[in-house]
C-alpha cells in the first residue's frame, strides 16, 4: 500500500504496471442499454442521467478516434509524454452486435498513445464471444472491464430497476477475472431504503469477490430522473448525507474492505446544471483530501477489520 495513503489507490496500481503516466479519455461510442430498449426494461436505472459522463470533448456525434484525439490535444498541453487508456464509459459498451463493437474497441487502440481500454458495462451484457475477444486482447495490451454492481442487496436492485441481481454480478465478475482480465466493480453508496449497517455490508460481500478496482459513488440526484421524481414524492426513504457524514461512513466502509482492492475513487462529480443533490461544493481532489485527513484522525486504514 502506498506509505503516504492509508488505502490503496489507483495511482499505485498503474505505477506497478506502466513506465510512464496515463490518462483515461472518456469516449462516447453510440451504445444503448439493454435496460432502455426493452429488452431488458424501459426507462433505465432510476438514477441514471449519462450526460453526467460526457466531457466536453466526448459528443456522439464524432467518430471513435476524433473523440480521443480531441482528448489527447486537451490533456497533452500540459503532459505531452502522457500515454491514454480509451475509457468507453456512457452506457452499456459490450452491448449490440460483437463485431461492431470490436471495431470501436480497435479504432480505440489503433490512436497514436493509446495503451489500453477500460469498458463500463452491465454483468448481464457481456457474451462469450467478446469475453473470448477480450481474454486475447488483455495479453496484448491493458484491458480492464468495470462492472456496474451498484448494491449487493437484491430488494435495492428491483427498486432502481436494475434488471439483473447481485448474483448475476457475482457470477460474471468471477468468470470475467479467471480469464486473467483486470477487473472492477462500481458502487453507489446510500441508495434509498438503505441502513448504515447494510451500506457497510456491502464491503464483506464485495471482498469475496477477485475485484482489483472499486469505484465508489455518493448517491446523487440528477435531473430528469425517475429517481429525481421519487425524492419528490417520498423524500422519507433518502438518506442524503452531509459532507462529513459520508466521509465518515465511507472510511466505516473501507476499514471492512479487502486491502488488496484498488479504491479507485469516493465520490463522483456531476455537472452543477445537472445535480439537484446533494451539493457539497467539492471537488474530486478536495474530498479525497478529506477523507486522507479524516483516516489520519481516526487512526484508521483500509481492511483495519477486513475479515477473510
Amino acid at each position: 500500500m502506498n506509505s503516504d495513503k492509508r488505502y490503496k489507490d489507483l495511482k499505485e496500481l498503474f505505477n506497478s504496471l506502466f513506465p510512464y503516466k496515463v490518462q483515461k479519455i472518456s469516449v462516447n461510442a453510440g451504445f444503448t442499454c439493454p435496460n432502455r430498449d426493452g429488452s431488458k426494461g424501459v426507462g433505465g436505472c432510476t438514477y441514471c442521467n449519462n450526460q453526467t459522463f460526457s466531457p466536453d470533448y466526448c459528443h456522439t456525434g464524432e467518430s471513435v478516434k476524433e473523440q480521443i484525439e480531441k482528448g489527447i490535444l486537451f490533456f497533452s498541453r500540459k503532459y505531452p509524454q502522457m500515454k491514454y487508456l480509451a475509457y468507453f464509459q456512457a452506457y452499456t459498451n459490450t452491448y449490440g452486435d460483437v463485431e461492431s463493437i470490436i471495431a470501436k474497441y480497435e479504432e480505440a487502440l489503433s490512436c497514436q498513445d493509446v495503451v489500453g481500454l477500460i469498458i463500463g458495462t452491465r454483468p448481464d451484457c457481456m457474451p462469450d464471444v467478446l469475453l473470448d475477444y477480450l481474454t486475447e486482447l488483455s495479453k496484448r495490451t491493458f484491458v480492464m472491464v468495470e462492472y456496474g454492481v451498484e448494491s449487493t442487496i437484491d430488494r435495492t436492485l428491483e427498486f432502481i430497476n436494475r434488471g439483473h441481481d447481485f448474483q448475476c454480478s457475482a457470477d460474471m465478475i468471477r468468470k470475467t477475472a479467471e480469464r486473467g482480465i483486470i477487473t472492477g466493480a462500481h458502487m453507489i453508496l446510500g441508495l434509498p431504503g438503505e441502513t448504515i449497517e447494510e451500506i457497510k455490508s456491502h464491503a464483506a460481500r464485495l471482498s469475496e469477490l477477485p475485484i482489483t478496482t472499486l469505484k465508489l459513488h455518493q448517491l446523487q440526484l440528477i435531473k430528469n430522473t425517475k429517481m429525481a421524481r421519487q425524492f419528490r414524492e417520498n423524500p422519507e426513504i433518502f438518506n442524503l448525507f452531509s459532507a462529513d457524514e459520508y466521509i465518515d461512513m465511507a472510511i466505516d466502509f473501507i476499514e471492512l474492505l479487502n486491502p488488496e482492492i484498488v479504491i479507485e475513487r469516493f465520490v463522483s462529480q456531476s455537472p452543477k446544471e445537472l445535480l439537484i443533490a446533494p451539493d457539497w461544493g467539492l471537488k474530486n481532489h478536495e474530498f479525497t483530501a478529506k477523507i486522507n485527513k479524516r483516516l489520519i484522525e481516526r487512526d484508521t486504514w483500509q481492511g483495519k477489520f477486513y475479515c477473510p
